[in-house]
């Protein structure tokens, strides 16, 4: 337990240090990089909706067939 601790503070610790270096650094202006960053978010976040919603429609799909409701999918 104690190393997976150690683990994760070692993980969360070289992320905020990253973080904070690629905002020292970035090649471009605090207010572009901020655009760059909700842009990036927002877009992962709009993939993460439709796969998310692409997902409940199969299993949705798939629950329907077993309980005998649905149509069987082709071999």
């Amino acid at each position: 337990m104690r190393k997976l601790l150690s683990f994760v503070l070692g993980i969360t610790i070289g992320a905020a240090l990253g973080a904070a270096f690629m905002t020292l650094y970035a090649p471009v202006s605090g207010d572009q990089l901020k655009r760059n960053l909700k842009e990036g978010w927002d877009g992962a976040m709009q993939e993460a909706r439709h796969a998310s919603e692409s997902r409940r429609a199969e299993l949705e799909a798939e629950l329907a067939r077993r309980r005998g409701m649905g149509p069987k999918p082709l071999p």
